[in-house]
């Protein structure tokens, strides 16, 4: 028996009636961007995270891009993001022209430690990305506090903790913006790719809605330069067919996750997840430590059993940021160059758009 990493041939499955339904409704509108399905996810998902406002658009990439710019991030600022994340959460802050500035995580929740934060901030800093990796909620208080001494924004990278809470409250709703992707591994997955724009704030919120359609207020008049980045209807249809069945499966996920810790915590050599006090832990990948990590995955491969690393490569380290280096001492990965960050000139297409 093999047991993969994802599938999600099963969830649909469980779904197949009310999917097919929905994709039927769909096809028989004739209306296949933006229109009342994408409206309906987007006052669905704003209910769910306690936000004002909720903006459909492409991807969980394009939710951190657009966010950024609407924030008016741009050249010359730095933005803080994590050393250790996936790769979308840096890149978009060189879309803007912007440079990121690398910061160490906690080894515990693999979130941005603010600390680190704290002395990565220079009269420069116009932003921080705190990232709710693999689920778990980042220390959101400490960041928060951190970025009104410096008059920072908050972007909150949420594309793996759809759900999660910090002390009672949705993750997403709990800095300037938050963004959601809806790629279909994803707790929330679409059949696609999707991504959420989240805020209270209605100019932010209208602004992101101009950018994702090539900046216009209304058909034909474009206020500013923006991009083609409207979420599919079908992905909505798809997403609001999933959404009330989230928070059962999160408990689902929650519950398995026990189990596992259960059985590996007397482990020698297995650092099983934690869980930090007011965290609601949603579980996007169950990750371990492992002292022999690439035996430990070998060995779970000739068992018939998925895994992977999640992330085999630090964001400093990757070749595509090899122009620059990181701000600090003792951090993986750390090359020669910028002593900060990575210069958007350094990259081919630093001011080109990501997928």
């Amino acid at each position: 028996m093999s047991i993969p990493v994802f599938d999600l041939t099963r969830q649909y499955a469980f779904l197949r009636e009310a999917m097919d339904e929905a994709i039927r409704r769909v096809i028989e509108s004739g209306q296949f961007v933006l229109g009342r399905e994408v409206e309906a996810l987007e006052e669905e998902v704003a209910a769910f995270c306690g936000a004002s406002h909720a903006v459909g658009v492409a991807s969980g990439t394009d939710a951190l891009h657009l966010a950024l710019l609407a924030l008016g991030v741009g050249p010359g600022d730095e933005v803080l993001v994590p050393a250790f994340t996936f790769i979308a959460t840096a890149e978009v802050v060189i879309y803007c022209g912007a440079m990121p500035v690398f910061v160490d995580v906690d080894p515990q929740a693999y979130a941005l430690d603010p600390g680190a934060a704290a002395a990565a901030v220079t009269s420069r800093t116009k932003a921080i990305i705190p990232v709710h990796l693999f689920g778990h909620p980042a220390p959101m208080e400490a960041i928060s506090a951190l970025a009104a001494r410096h008059g920072l924004a908050v972007i909150e990278d949420a594309a793996q903790a759809f759900g999660a809470r910090s002390q009672g409250r949705v993750v997403g709703s709990l800095g300037d913006v938050g963004c959601f992707s809806f790629f279909p591994t994803k707790n929330l997955g679409a059949y696609g790719d999707g991504g959420m724009v989240v805020t209270d704030d209605a100019a932010l919120a209208e602004l992101v809605r101009q950018l994702r359609v090539h900046g216009a207020s209304e058909r034909y008049l474009h206020r500013v330069v923006g991009y083609n980045s409207r979420l599919d209807t079908l992905q909505a249809a798809v997403l609001r067919v999933k959404l009330p069945h989230l928070e059962g499966w999160n408990d689902a996920r929650r519950r398995h996750a026990a189990a596992y810790t259960a059985g590996l915590e007397k482990v020698s050599g297995v650092v099983c997840p934690t869980e930090a006090p007011g965290s609601h832990h949603v579980y996007h990948q169950y990750t371990i430590g492992a002292a022999r990590r690439d035996d430990l995955k070998r060995h779970l491969a000739d068992q018939g059993i998925g895994a992977a690393i999640h992330y085999p490569v630090s964001l400093p380290a990757q070749e595509a940021f090899a122009g620059g280096g990181l701000h600090g001492k003792g951090l993986p990965g750390k090359r020669s160059g910028s002593p900060r960050g990575v210069e958007p000139s350094h990259v081919p297409g630093a001011h080109g758009r990501g997928s």
